[in-house]
């Protein structure tokens, strides 16, 4: 590592630490003005919410990355460029490729350091801010789980299991249904290899009914289509959305492959994959837009912060069309989360070859 190197690799963690303990301190305070008055409600103390907080510090850091990684690299170039640094460097003969490489590096580095973040300190942090929201303050507890390719739901009267459902139709394969009385004796047990909710009513197809008809024995009834009143509603057994969020990375890996049909953890791999990778792309579009503002208009931070602000904001409102358009129309999940880096990083290097022309 050249001495060049090693100044801009501190002038940009410098930066970066500065504008992300910035902005977490007014994201965490306004966090904290707007679920203050929840904790009180619910006659939970003080020092329960500044923990909360803390827990939620994690997550906050992976969602603010992005933008401080584009900031960080602006006022550190636009700070090279008002000393006239950048200017003697190109008379010396370095183009704005090499000038940048350590820019680019530092901000690599940071996003992989997001990524192992991600894997292994969020999925905890976030389990424990999650729980304290949502059962602790707001008295809410999902009482689905998902192993592997089933999800089992332990509902007023027993335990359902089935596989992939489908949220628009109300759907489950490989549906059952099993309870027991007070003697810890099975008393029911519904298999079937479709259940449908349609006018709230179930029917089911290609299955059996099993019941309890005596001291030793059972009756079985089996059947093509049946339909039969169960004690819960399914649009409960569908896991909230925060708890693909509480997994790690390689557990969103091991989801999305044993998933052949492509299940909510590929969505998730892809879309918190891009998300922590969206900072780099947007450097490197950023570092053109400095230089540019600078030849044109003569100034330095003065526009390109809010100029860079403004493609942060665009560029994270670009991002999440496309995973609304992803739930709504169905999209391709790596092509409605990573085409937009494709596209940034583009046009971006055709602005950077242009400035050493």
């Amino acid at each position: 590592m050249t001495l060049l190197d090693r100044y801009l690799f501190v002038q940009f963690t410098k930066n970066m630490f500065l504008v992300l303990l910035s902005l977490l301190a007014i994201y965490l305070l306004v966090d904290f003005l707007e679920k203050i008055d929840n904790f009180q409600e619910a006659g939970k103390s003080a020092g329960l919410t500044i923990q909360y907080l803390m827990l939620k510090t994690p997550q906050i850091y992976e969602q603010l990355m992005p933008i401080c990684l584009l900031l960080g690299g602006i006022i550190s170039l636009g700070i090279l460029n008002h000393n006239r640094e950048l200017l003697a460097l190109k008379a010396g003969g370095l183009s704005v490729y090499r000038i940048i490489t350590p820019l680019l590096a530092s901000a690599l580095f940071f996003t992989i350091l997001t990524l192992a973040l991600s894997q292994w300190l969020l999925p905890p942090t976030l389990s424990a801010g999650n729980r304290i929201w949502f059962e602790e303050v707001n008295k809410t507890k999902a009482h689905g789980i998902q192993r592997g390719k089933f999800i089992y739901y332990k509902g007023k009267e027993g335990i359902y299991s089935f596989q992939q459902p489908d949220k628009d139709k109300i759907s489950f394969s490989n549906f059952s249904f099993s309870a027991w009385n007070k003697e810890h004796r099975l008393q029911t047990l519904l298999t079937a290899k479709t259940a449908l909710w349609e006018n709230k009513q179930w029917t089911f197809q290609n299955g059996q009914l099993k019941k309890l008809a005596g001291p030793h024995n059972y009756s079985i009834d089996p059947f093509t289509q049946k339909s039969l009143a169960l004690p819960d509603d399914p649009t409960d057994f569908f896991i909230p959305a925060y708890k693909n969020e509480e997994m790690s990375i390689s557990a969103l890996f091991a989801g999305a492959r044993k998933n052949q049909n492509g299940s909510s953890h590929l969505k998730e791999l892809h879309r918190r994959l891009s998300y922590i990778f969206l900072g780099l792309p947007l450097l490197i579009l950023g570092i053109p837009i400095l230089l540019i503002v600078n030849q044109r208009w003569g100034h330095d931070l003065t526009l390109a912060i809010p100029t860079s602000s403004l493609l942060a904001f665009a560029a994270w409102g670009w991002w999440s069309a496309s995973q609304s358009m992803l739930n709504t129309y169905h999209f391709n999940p790596a092509l409605a989360s990573w085409s937009i880096h494709l596209i940034i990083v583009i046009i971006g290097f055709l602005l950077i070859r242009k400035q050493d022309i």
